[in-house]
């Protein structure tokens, strides 16, 4: 299966350094084209954020870089192996960057969301409140589900999704990576079939865009080529900040052609 890719980050209104981090990664196998797209939402004072969403993407790209090669080299590819390998890194580069904290007397940590996309099936890794959207010529799907104080009062009914958007804990998260005691990442898996598009972002993307807005400019059917899909991913960007979101904004979208 081959790809179309395109990414935009802001920096956003207020903030003077932009603690997101983003990769894509792709490799030509046997197996066919297989790809990986992360993107990081750091926080803490100063650059820490950005240390910390830097150092959990170098993690995923050197496993990429080398584990999944190796994996490919060997004839395998196995997708529970994956899961253990990525639940590992979570696990490593939390205790690293707590430990860094801790010796600075610093708090610093990190989302994630990443997606590794091979033959028909797809494996997302996810700690936070970072988003992965599925989107088809229909309909929105959000496959993740957010980590967040908010979130969870939604699930217990104490919280509608407007009361949400503007609850002043929107902000906390129930874990990150580098800044929570233990952390244990969720996993989600599914088909992947042509014409279909998935969108990583940032959560200081998408408080400010609808579904319908997503799936007007980001959808497979507004994306026909690559150029397009970065022109959207622009336009929206320009959007939120329009319309006053103040958190850098970052994202990724890959559409798989057939």
């Amino acid at each position: 299966m081959n790809y179309l890719v395109a990414y935009n980050t802001d920096v956003g209104l207020r903030k003077h350094t932009n603690q997101d981090s983003l990769a894509v990664k792709i490799m030509d196998t046997e197996y066919g084209r297989i790809v990986l797209a992360i993107v990081c939402d750091g926080m803490g004072g100063l650059a820490h954020g950005e240390l910390a969403s830097k150092e959990v993407i170098r993690a995923y790209c050197d496993w990429f870089d080398h584990n999944l090669t190796e994996m490919v080299r060997n004839k395998e590819l196995d997708l529970d192996q994956i899961c253990r390998d990525w639940r590992e890194i979570a696990i490593v580069e939390n205790d690293r960057l707590g430990q860094y904290g801790a010796k600075r007397g610093i708090n610093l940590g990190t989302t994630l969301s990443a997606i590794l996309i091979l033959q028909n099936q797809y494996i997302i890794v996810h700690v936070g409140d970072s988003r992965i959207y599925q989107l088809t010529e229909t309909r929105v799907r959000q496959v993740t589900e957010d980590q967040s104080v908010v979130a969870r009062e939604i699930v217990l009914g104490n919280l509608t999704p407007e009361q949400a958007l503007k609850d002043p804990r929107r902000s906390i998260l129930l874990q990150c990576i580098g800044a929570s005691p233990m952390v244990e990442p969720a996993f989600f898996r599914g088909t992947v079939e042509p014409e279909m598009s998935f969108l990583i972002c940032s959560d200081g993307f998408c408080h400010e865009i609808s579904h319908e807005e997503m799936l007007e400019r980001l959808g497979p059917q507004a994306c026909g080529d690559a150029m397009t899909m970065k022109q959207n991913c622009m336009d929206l960007t320009d959007l939120v900040k329009m319309r006053q979101e103040t958190d850098n904004i970052s994202m990724i979208l890959l559409k798989t052609l057939a």
